[in-house]
């Protein structure tokens, strides 16, 4: 174990693995650990006496902390990220879990049942709230659409895309229309955007807007203007799927009712989140945000462990799982990573 240079601190092999201990201990059992303890653990000949003057060393430089006067330390967030880019071995996964995540990946599934069965593996395997981001839409095929006349004005669109893949928007509407005029009108545009993504699909459609006001009919101005919603709306949807916030509640970091509900009421609102999971797509592969460094208060006492999934080389979206910054870091890693993969993957098979 080679020696770590922390600024003007050198941090020679004995103060690297008691800091070392420390963590692993404190992401394994949550419950401060006192010098005693710490000595025996490290299996270095050294007395208590010793290790409380390397912690004292070390909670100076801001790398441990004590809860409580009489209490043992615990590592700070400065700790997770030298223990993280410096210390950490990942665990290989097992065949089983493999397996597993392979298995709840069908492709046959549509991307919504993918999306799901990602979240739910992520947050059943790793004991934390699982997020994935939908997939951007604008790189499905249009297939199909028909149109539904609903109350108040409004219209049930019923959009096919890629295979299989049903979404439905409500289109609001200047006047009620009747069955024939909203089938007319679904012709139209099956007509003229089926078989194109949504971006070229909404390019057709504005321009068909364009080159034909003067000359449209009542009816075609209709279907334009019910096209242009309808690809517009579905170009802006941003969203994601989220699993598993009540695990959290089993970790003491994390129980205070206060935070608690901020983190509840952040994962149903959705905006920072998702923010945060933009910057993610920026990022080749795992990435990881401790406590502050997600830049969202809600977030201090947490870490975000997250990596991009692809389709065809393109970055589609983002998965990510949510828990207190003791997470089983070496764990957790490459679940995220493989899950990552093999959504990827299993998109990629449908398209």
């Amino acid at each position: 174990m080679a020696a770590i240079e922390e600024k003007n601190y050198s941090f020679n092999e004995r103060t690297q693995l008691l800091l070392k201990v420390l963590i692993e201990s404190y992401i394994s059992e949550g419950h401060p650990l006192g010098s005693r303890t710490l000595a025996k653990r490290s299996e270095l000949e050294i007395s208590p006496a010793t290790v409380r003057n390397v912690m004292a060393d070390l909670e100076d430089l801001g790398f441990v902390s004590s809860p409580h006067t009489s209490a043992g330390r615990i590592p700070t967030t400065k700790a997770y990220r030298l223990f993280v880019d410096t210390m950490l071995k990942v665990r290989p996964l097992t065949t089983d879990v493999v397996s597993q995540i392979r298995q709840d990946l069908d492709p046959s599934q549509d991307v919504g049942g993918l999306v799901e069965s990602a979240s739910t593996l992520l947050s059943g395997l790793t004991g934390l709230a699982g997020l994935v981001t939908l997939p951007k839409i604008e790189r499905a095929e249009f297939r199909h659409i028909e149109f539904l006349s609903l109350s108040d004005r409004r219209v049930l669109a019923i959009m096919v895309m890629n295979q299989q893949e049903v979404q439905n928007r409500i289109l609001h509407v200047d006047r009620e229309y009747t069955e024939s005029e909203l089938q007319q009108a679904a012709n139209y545009i099956n007509d003229l955007c089926a078989g194109q993504d949504l971006v070229a699909a909404r390019r057709k459609i504005l321009e068909e807007l364009d080159c034909l006001r003067e000359d449209m009919n009542d009816l075609m101005r209709t279907a334009v203007a019910m096209g242009e919603q309808l690809f517009s709306e579905s170009g802006a949807k941003s969203d994601y799927v989220v699993v598993g916030q009540t695990n959290l509640m089993v970790y003491e970091d994390l129980s205070d009712l206060d935070k608690l509900r901020s983190l509840f009421e952040a994962f149903s609102q959705k905006q920072e989140f998702l923010r945060l999971l933009d910057r993610c797509i920026c990022a080749q592969g795992v990435q990881i945000f401790i406590g502050q460094e997600s830049g969202y208060e809600v977030l201090d006492d947490c870490s975000v462990i997250s990596s991009p999934y692809t389709v065809d080389d393109e970055i589609m979206g983002v998965l990510a799982v949510v828990g207190p910054t003791r997470i089983s870091y070496d764990k957790v890693i490459p679940i995220v990573d493989l899950t990552a993969r093999l959504l990827g993957e299993a998109l990629n098979t449908q398209n």
